[in-house]
């Protein structure tokens, strides 16, 4: 199996190369002032487990939304069309930049290898100490593989999730593929802005490369183990979206949660890519709405 794993990674991976040289496939184009979403959008610190955690909130709703970004992301970079269009008379929405990301530094961000299991209980804490009783989940990437943690391991407190991009083990292909963005030298100019303005170059670069040493470091776990042994342990209603163009998470792993996760249901959008949430925007946006309601 990782012998044919392996052998799709090598087909992917100038798909994946030739997606960093053309246009940002994870990142939304712009970082922004909060005050460029407009003026009913706020941009705090708030104390949790020992460090300042930034979120961005609007929105006037009962329904609380927690949006959870992906590598070396924050609010502001990776849900743009989210924090501007998702219904504001419905939802409370809440963007959030994990530790060593966005502005929620210092510290630095680094990988120990319970580090999804941190954001998770990170941004549970987060959504507490901001007096929320019980939210729904958004999470893309990594930050969709946060909330399938947080969905198991706080069952009363999550109510809906929806989650895109995300796996719960690493394969062989995986690790191939991290490891073609490990320079980000390699990268357009296109992508690397944001970041670069968001950061700085060095960090950047620095933490890029952290990251794919902490994400591979699952592949040498039994079973390549990120969270698959939690996932039959999530309870709440979980629509998986997977774009059938991603060229960064394949379409197995969508397939594999959505076995797993009791009463799942999986939504497969032809056209989309990794970003799928930001090129796709209008439709994401109903999609997901129409579920958490």
């Amino acid at each position: 199996m990782a012998t044919v794993l392996g052998g799709r990674g090598v087909q992917r991976l100038p798909v994946l190369l030739s997606a960093l040289k053309s246009r940002p496939f994870f990142l939304f184009p712009l970082a922004r002032p909060a005050a460029a979403f407009g003026t009913s959008v706020t941009s705090a610190k708030v104390a949790v487990n020992g460090v300042y955690l930034h979120y961005l909130r609007t929105g006037e709703g009962e329904h609380a939304v927690l949006l959870l970004p992906g590598m070396l992301g924050s609010g502001e970079t990776d849900f743009g069309p989210q924090i501007k269009d998702l219904n504001k008379k419905l939802f409370t929405v809440v963007a959030w930049d994990p530790r060593g990301y966005g502005h929620s530094r210092p510290p630095d961000r680094d990988f120990p290898r319970d580090f999804f299991e941190r954001d998770a209980k990170d941004a549970v804490d987060l959504m507490k100490a901001l007096k929320f009783k019980k939210v729904s989940l958004l999470g893309w990437s990594d930050g969709g593989i946060t909330a399938l943690i947080a969905a198991a391991r706080y069952p009363s407190y999550i109510h809906k999730m929806v989650i895109w991009g995300a796996n719960a083990f690493v394969t062989e292909e995986d690790e191939m593929i991290y490891q073609g963005i490990r320079d980000v030298s390699k990268w357009s100019d296109k992508v690397k802005k944001p970041l670069e303005t968001l950061y700085g170059h060095d960090y950047f670069a620095k933490t890029c490369e952290k990251w794919v040493d902490g994400i591979t470091q699952f592949k040498h776990l039994p079973d390549g183990s990120i969270c698959r042994h939690l996932l039959p342990l999530v309870q709440c209603a979980t629509l998986i979206v997977h774009g059938e163009k991603d060229p960064l998470v394949p379409r197995f792993h969508a397939d594999f949660i959505h076995k797993h996760v009791s009463g799942s249901r999986l939504h497969l959008m032809p056209e989309g890519k990794h970003n799928l949430h930001l090129h796709f925007a209008n439709e994401f946006n109903k999609l997901a709405e129409d579920f958490l309601r």
